[in-house]
């Protein structure tokens, strides 16, 4: 290849022995003379060749003019990547493009064995690559000295903030020096990347290829309307359709890619899975087991949407939709990638139909819509295969003359044929049946203007008559309002486990302890097929038919039940006390008179200051003077000041003291104590 003239011969050498004859727009984009030592804020398509994009950018500070590298004393550059796949693909990548300049390249990722890293960064490296959080765990541990860092590259930014590595990523750009060159590779260019490219780059330059503004000519998408409930038999048919070598299949959770492997599994696929609950080793195997080829299906979740590149991934499935424009973009980029062709399929149930289309059109991307092959369509895509196989047209070698001849003469040429095509066949997955699907577009909905006058009230619009309902059938589940059943999750389970739509569901009737629900009768029956004998939707819930239509809920009603005008009255709250209202003391006991005994003092007879009420006669009278007037009888008593009498001090009889030993005379003896602790 013809390199750029700011381009050093080492690394021109490595692109022509990788086979490299032009560089790509972002490569060219990042090497304009007048972006030189400049910070740089690049967004580019996924598959664009980012990574050899800033391993060039980065060669004029790593090399210095020099045709190789300094001895690696310090790191010379940093780069930081969201995942460990990414981070293992980046520092692969680097290893072939710095290799003739002498490079050492250290890789500190998550989930691999610290020391062995520790003991890399020791014995020295120029390029060190790595997860965020684990490179800023070695700056912790002063394991990694970042104070000779020339350049720092930040690879799919966007996405390390989206994961929430903002901390980390302050960590490892404060401890590098000021003059450090700062490289961020984004998708997107949101707020949270801007100000964070306004932080810590010194006036950086914005590069946008014109291949980003438009979409990725080498991806082909297609939308395929599948029926609720045949979403896995599809994708066993586009994988059996397809040509390609390999194939990656996204689901949004770990439990849905580990359900479709299993099932994949079992058809006769050799499947891998990829999710962040494996092991560093585990994720590294079964990429490496894609690449070989020894597994030829990938299901995953959205961790192997950036970064990777697989040479021979020519299908991507989506069985689960994305969650937004950006992650469709990064999922289809995984095919498609240098120049290479590829597929992208979506997988649409009729009911988001609406939704797709606003995801495609808000990715600019046009989709060609369609169904999945079908079971006849595949036999004979495959019986066209095998007809014009390249083997019957290939020259036979002389020693084999002989032996085909004798197969001839011995079995016949009808028997050798279908001997032929037996063994072409074997082992091959054999294809579902799918069920119909409606095509018709859905009817856009007309807003209402001012010429249509006023809605009529909801009572007086009344309900929609719904087909298939006049020969209805009748489910019975196990679980009721006492179990918490709502109609919000019992119409998934039933939709998910059967195969059914919401237009095969009628009414459902909660109860106490169970719940009706109404279904047509050809759905009834493919409802029962699906479940099988047991009937079991999930674990603990199971359904099964009814005789007619069950009868309304009625609420028992008890023999000793008062009616209602002869329950008591409800406790009426009490008012708050307000002291400024008037009392009336119309429906109180009278208090009675006061009486005194005739020997009792004057004194006693005047109310005392501490008691100005009246002593009721239901209550213990109090056994002395003021209180109730009576002296006290049987015991001697003392006159008080005020007239009244005080009973005596009641004086208990001293207790001899208890005999005490005197000490003997000598040393006292030390106490023994428990350790403490």
């Amino acid at each position: 290849m013809t390199a750029p003239q700011s381009l050093p011969p080492a690394l021109a050498d490595a692109l022509a022995r990788r086979g490299y004859e032009t560089l790509t727009q972002v490569q060219s984009a990042v090497l304009a003379p007048e972006l030189a030592g400049q910070d740089l804020l690049v967004s580019a398509q996924t598959g664009s060749g980012k990574t050899v994009a800033f391993g060039l950018a980065m060669a004029a500070e790593l090399l210095a003019g020099e045709d190789r590298l300094p001895p690696a004393d310090l790191p010379l550059a940093v780069i930081v990547a969201p995942t460990r796949e990414l981070a293992v693909q980046v520092a692969r990548e680097l290893t072939w493009l710095y290799g003739p300049a002498g490079a050492r390249i250290a890789t500190c990722v998550g989930g691999m064995d610290m020391r062995d890293e520790r003991k890399a960064l020791a014995r020295g490296a120029q390029i060190v690559v790595g997860t965020p959080g684990r490179l800023s765990d070695h700056i912790r541990r002063e394991s990694l000295d970042t104070s000779g860092v020339r350049v720092v590259v930040l690879d799919e930014a966007d996405e390390m903030l989206d994961m929430g590595f903002r901390e980390e990523l302050e960590h490892i750009l404060e401890g590098t020096p000021e003059t450090r060159r700062t490289l961020m590779f984004s998708a997107t260019v949101p707020k949270g990347i801007a100000a964070l490219a306004a932080r810590y780059q010194r006036e950086a330059a914005r590069v946008t290829t014109e291949a980003e503004r438009s979409q990725h000519v080498d991806i082909e998408y297609r939308a395929l309307m599948v029926a609720p409930g045949d979403e896995e038999n599809a994708i066993v048919n586009i994988v059996r359709a397809s040509d390609s070598e390999g194939a990656l299949v996204f689901c949004t959770t770990r439990a849905a890619v580990n359900k479709l492997m299993s099932r994949m599994g079992n058809r006769g696929f050799h499947v891998v899975a990829l999710s962040g609950e494996l092991s560093q080793k585990e994720r590294s195997n079964a990429l490496q087991a894609l690449r070989d080829g020894r597994a030829r299906v990938c299901i995953a979740t959205d961790v192997a949407a950036r970064g990777l590149d697989l040479e021979n991934l020519g299908l991507v499935i989506h069985a689960d939709l994305p969650r937004d424009p950006a992650t469709l973009l990064h999922r289809s980029g995984r095919t498609g990638r240098a120049g290479r062709k590829g597929v992208s399929v979506l997988i649409v149930n009729p009911k988001a139909r609406r939704r797709t289309e606003r995801l495609l059109s808000d990715a600019k991307i046009e989709a060609s819509w369609g169904r999945p092959p079908s079971a006849e369509e595949i036999n004979a895509a495959d019986d066209a295969r095998l007809l014009a196989d390249p083997a019957f047209m290939a020259d036979i070698a002389e020693a084999d003359v002989a032996l085909a001849n004798a197969l001839l003469e011995r079995h016949g040429a009808e028997a050798v044929a279908r001997a032929f095509v037996a063994k072409a066949r074997a082992g091959r997955s054999a294809p579902e049946d799918l069920r119909e699907v409606d095509m018709t577009p859905p009817k856009p909905r007309r807003e209402r203007s001012a010429d249509d006058g006023p809605r009529e009230p909801r009572e007086k619009r009344g309900k929609a008559e719904r087909k298939g309902f006049d020969d209805a059938v009748w489910v019975r589940l196990n679980v009721g309002r006492k179990k918490n059943a709502e109609a919000r999750w019992i119409l998934p389970v039933l939709c998910k486990a059967g195969g059914l739509s919401r237009d095969d569901i009628g009414a459902i009737r909660i109860n106490p302890g169970d719940t009706h629900v109404e279904l047509t009768r050809d759905a009834a029956t493919r409802f029962f097929e699906a479940l099988g004998d047991g009937g079991t939707l999930e674990k603990g819930l199971r359904a099964e038919p009814m005789d007619g239509a069950p009868q309304p809920y009625q609420r028992r009603e008890r023999e000793d039940r008062p009616e209602r005008s002869d329950r008591p009255a409800p406790y009426l709250r009490k008012k708050a006390y307000d002291p400024d209202a008037p009392r009336d003391f119309s429906g109180k006991k009278p208090y009675k008179k006061k009486s005194f005994p005739d020997d009792a003092p004057p004194a006693a007879r005047e109310p005392s200051p501490q008691t100005d009420y009246i002593q009721d006669d239901r209550k213990k009278p109090y056994k002395s003077g003021p209180k109730t007037g009576k002296k006290p009888s049987g015991k001697p008593a003392k006159a008080r000041t005020d007239g009244g009498w005080q009973p005596p001090m009641k004086v208990s009889a001293k207790r001899p003291k208890p005999a005490t030993k005197k000490p003997a005379k000598g040393p006292k003896k030390a106490r023994k104590t428990a350790p403490r602790g």
